[in-house]
């Protein structure tokens, strides 16, 4: 009875010894956990030889003593323990060396009989044990550690989160049960009663104190202890099912075909190792049939990470707004882990002045002013998930997600900052263990692109709708000063329609009276008053005709601009106009050179209109050529048109200027140079008066080497009178 419970007690705590050790071998804590279950086990062996070797009591006192060493090396190991353990603690020199000194003293007389005594045998052959002059101070030893082992356990309690709390309670209950029930078997009960027999019982506390503390490390450290469970029922199945397969198959073989030879024989037998090793290759697929049956019976609230992250991928693919993608992902990550809540938490835009809850049905939301806190706390701890359950209640990030009711946050960074939280709530089932957490901290990067991809395509609609608002704006702008300029304009028109027809009338006076001088009707002028009245004469016949073109521009404006087309001879009309401005043109020391065909149509034509085209053709060539040129007019007929071409070696025109030319009240820079007095209002009206007959203006210039002027008139169509005798033309 005693080698059973000893074996089985050996094996339950060096398997949980190894388990802890396997799943966090890195763990300082996890390494001395292991020095507590081997200690353990030296302590119970040493004891169960101590009890058991009547016959040798050389190796009974050894044992012995080996039972006090490692009586008090398990509890110095958990002292150590509790050092790292829910939570590490700093230990100042003087404590280390306390409890070295201290530590050294004891172990050294503890193998010594002034603690342990002397095991004899009485006249009953019965095993006998004396009590050595020191053991108070071992029992005062031992106390005191486990008086320290309590003050690390709860000495900081209110620091500590909740999970820590639990740790360090089952820690303590642990310690504090097997302490107490180990000191009463092994030490209280043989000095009081002089009997050692209960030693024989100490082993079982060792797996109150093992089992509470692999419970309090796995349970509450978000690890899953029913997968592993069913994970270790799914191995025995597994390895089960291949040894009942082995055994049946060799039974056969040995029955059917190697009748008569020997077991030793039949397991060395070809066709033995051949299943061997067929049985190793199908070892993992019978596994993988358990794990998939096992999952279906315990674990049908369970879910494939593979097919999740394929989910969510395509979730976050399809969506491309904002919102839309954070209420997705969502309902996808929230859906899949069974959590009661899950949203996103996002800033945005120039200074992070936009932020945006978006997540499950009826889900919290994160006020601006709580968000620092949890800045904060990622800040200073990194930007790993956060486990509510994991952090001190002091902390000011755990009483503001208790608050929301959520269970773990993931904080989603870009470039060292925060660019969004994932935070999730309780789950509805169970608890969270260590994959889901490893799970989320998968997706992160993910989540982290796609939501950057949902702010571009954001920041690209807010752009478009502040660029359009602009437009708008500018629009309306516009609108408003051209409505303005329109109102300037007709007021000018206007103004200028009044000025030409008040300046009309003196100036057809002046010019009577100059034309009566120049007649005789005042009595006889010399020549030199000849000269000076046809100079003046002249003057005024152009001031009649600027005023003339102002009032047909503000007959174009007014919708009045009247062509009234007669036979008219252009032939003779452009030779007139020629003999008109040779006086100026011998003024400018310039020759005027006329050319016409023999034959040349009569054109329906507006006859006062089209002379003052010409007329305004030749006069620019006047003003705008060199002296001692020729300045050639040609009247042709070209592919059934009338083309006038007025040719001049002037001054030219800049090609940066020539696409202005025929509008209204433009001149070019070169022009206003040579002729400061020029209206730019002549090459307005001409187009529009070749324009309103159905031809074209003709313009080619070279700067600084002349110019052509002209137009090309239809000759078919103004060959005959029109149906109305006039035509109105509003620019």
């Amino acid at each position: 009875m005693d080698l059973f419970i000893l074996t089985v007690t050996c094996a339950i705590d060096l398997v949980l010894g190894l388990f802890v050790l396997l799943r966090d071998s890195r763990k300082v804590y996890a390494r001395l956990f292991v020095a507590i279950t081997i200690i353990l086990t030296v302590w119970i062996v040493s004891n169960y030889l101590t009890n058991h070797h009547v016959d040798n009591l050389t190796v009974a006192n050894f044992a012995n003593k080996l039972a006090f060493v490692s009586g008090f090396g398990v509890v110095l190991s958990a002292l150590l323990f509790t050092y790292n353990f829910p939570s590490k603690r700093d230990v100042s020199s003087m404590e280390r060396f306390v409890v070295a000194m201290v530590s050294t003293i004891i172990l050294a007389i503890s193998m010594t009989d002034w603690v342990a005594g002397v095991v004899t045998l009485n006249s009953s052959n019965m095993l006998e044990f004396s009590i050595g002059p020191l053991l108070w101070l071992y029992i005062i030893g031992f106390g005191s550690t486990i008086v320290m082992m309590a003050r690390n356990l709860l000495g900081s309690w209110k620091k500590q989160s909740e999970v820590k709390r639990r740790q360090s309670r089952l820690i303590f209950i642990g310690f504090a049960g097997s302490a107490l029930f180990g000191l009463v078997l092994n030490v209280i009960i043989p000095v009081i009663a002089g009997n050692w027999d209960s030693t024989r019982y100490g082993p079982l506390v060792t797996v109150l104190l093992v089992g509470t503390i692999a419970y309090a490390i796995v349970k509450h450290g978000l690890f899953d202890i029913r997968l592993a469970a069913v994970r270790g029922v799914a191995y025995v199945f597994s390895l089960a099912t291949l040894g009942g397969l082995y055994y049946l198959v060799a039974l056969g073989i040995s029955e059917f075909f190697m009748q008569g030879q020997q077991s030793d024989a039949i397991s060395q037998s070809p066709a033995s190792i051949a299943l061997a090793l067929v049985l190793a290759f199908i070892f993992q697929p019978v596994k993988k049939f358990f794990d998939r049956l096992t999952n279906s019976i315990f674990f049908h609230d369970n879910y494939d990470t593979d097919d999740f992250l394929e989910r969510l991928g395509h979730e976050l693919s399809t969506a491309s707004e904002l919102r839309d993608l954070l209420q997705r992902a969502s309902n996808e990550i929230g859906g899949t882990i069974q959590a009661e809540q899950a949203f996103f938490f996002v800033r945005y835009g120039d200074g992070q002045a936009h932020q945006l809850n978006a997540g499950t049905a009826r889900h919290g939301a994160l006020a601006s002013s709580e968000v620092p806190v949890m800045d904060a706390y990622v800040g200073s701890a990194g930007s790993g998930a956060i486990v509510v359950d994991l952090l001190p209640e002091t902390e000011p990030i755990y009483k503001l997600l208790r608050r929301h009711k959520i269970a773990i946050v993931l904080p989603l960074t870009h470039d060292g900052a925060v660019l969004s939280y994932l935070l999730i709530g309780r789950r509805r089932s169970r608890e969270y263990t260590r994959r889901d957490v490893r799970v989320l901290e998968t997706i992160a990067n993910e989540l982290v692109i796609a939501i950057q991809n949902a702010l571009s395509v954001q920041e690209v609609k807010d752009i478009n709708a502040t660029l359009q608002q602009r437009v708008n704006d500018a629009t309306k702008e516009l609108r408003a000063s051209n409505k303005q300029l329109q109102r300037l304009d007709a007021a000018k028109d206007e103004f200028v329609s009044m000025a030409s027809h008040q300046l009309r009338t003196p100036l057809t006076s002046v010019k009577g009276y100059i034309s009566m001088v120049l007649e005789g009707d005042a009595g006889h002028i010399s020549a030199t008053q000849r000269q000076l009245l046809e100079e003046a004469f002249t003057s005024s016949e152009r001031m009649v005709h600027l005023i003339g073109d102002f009032l047909n521009v503000s007959r174009l404006q007014t919708g009045k601009f009247m062509i009234d087309t007669h036979p008219t001879d252009l032939v003779k009309l452009v030779r007139q106009e020629v003999s008109s401005l040779k006086t100026t043109a011998d003024a400018h020391d310039l020759k005027l050179r006329f050319r016409a065909p023999a034959y040349f149509p009569v054109l329906y034509v507006d006859e006062g209109k089209l002379r003052q085209v010409v007329m305004n053709f030749i006069d620019n060539a006047i003003y705008y050529s060199r002296e001692d040129t020729t300045i050639s007019v040609e009247l042709s007929v070209v592919d059934g048109s009338a083309v006038l071409q007025v040719r001049d070696t002037g001054i030219g025109v800049p090609k940066l200027e020539q696409a202005h030319l025929f509008t209204k009240f433009f001149r070019a820079s070169n022009a206003r140079k040579q002729r400061p007095d020029g209206t730019g209002v002549g090459l307005f009206l001409a187009k529009k008066v070749v324009v309103a007959h159905g031809g074209s203006v003709l313009f080619e210039s070279t700067e600084g080497k002349g110019s052509v002027f002209g137009f090309r008139l239809p000759i078919k169509k103004l060959s005959s009178a029109p149906t109305e005798s006039t035509e109105e033309f509003k620019e």
